[in-house]
């Protein structure tokens, strides 16, 4: 099993954000990506499943957190998720995730889940990291 330091996850990090044409995806304090919705990602009632987008806004919120000035991290102390539309099988969701604040031991982030073709906003989320105090 791989195991992974926050120094190491940084030097990752730099060389996806430094690598030509992972500039459109990644910048400093914001990550935008995208899921095609497929049945392994469904609920029975053959929607986007909560959890995963609960899972989405975990993820993405702290690969954003990561790439920004102090790129750690961070442990959870507050996560949201207000669900608004259903995402079917085969309808791609676009993911942009946002660092709202960064202070000296917290960080605050935003992230939003579109339905790629329609625009209609699927969830969003708030995900409160802490940092530790340095």
């Amino acid at each position: 099993m791989a195991s992974f330091t926050v120094k190491s996850l940084r030097q990752i990090f730099k060389v996806l954000t430094d690598a030509p044409g992972f500039d459109r995806v990644m910048s400093k304090g914001k990550v935008v990506c995208e899921l095609r919705v497929e049945e392994e990602h469904t609920n029975r009632g053959g929607t986007l499943h909560g959890g995963l987008t609960a899972t989405l806004v975990d993820i993405v919120s702290t690969t954003a957190i990561m790439c920004s000035e102090r790129g750690a991290p961070g442990v959870s102390v507050d996560m949201n998720i207000t669900y608004m539309n259903p995402a079917k099988i085969g309808e791609d969701v676009l993911i942009t995730a946002q660092v709202l604040k960064e202070g000296k031991s917290l960080a605050f982030a935003s992230v939003d889940l579109f339905n790629k073709s329609t625009g209609k906003v699927i969830a969003q989320g708030r995900h409160t990291k802490h940092l530790g105090n340095s």
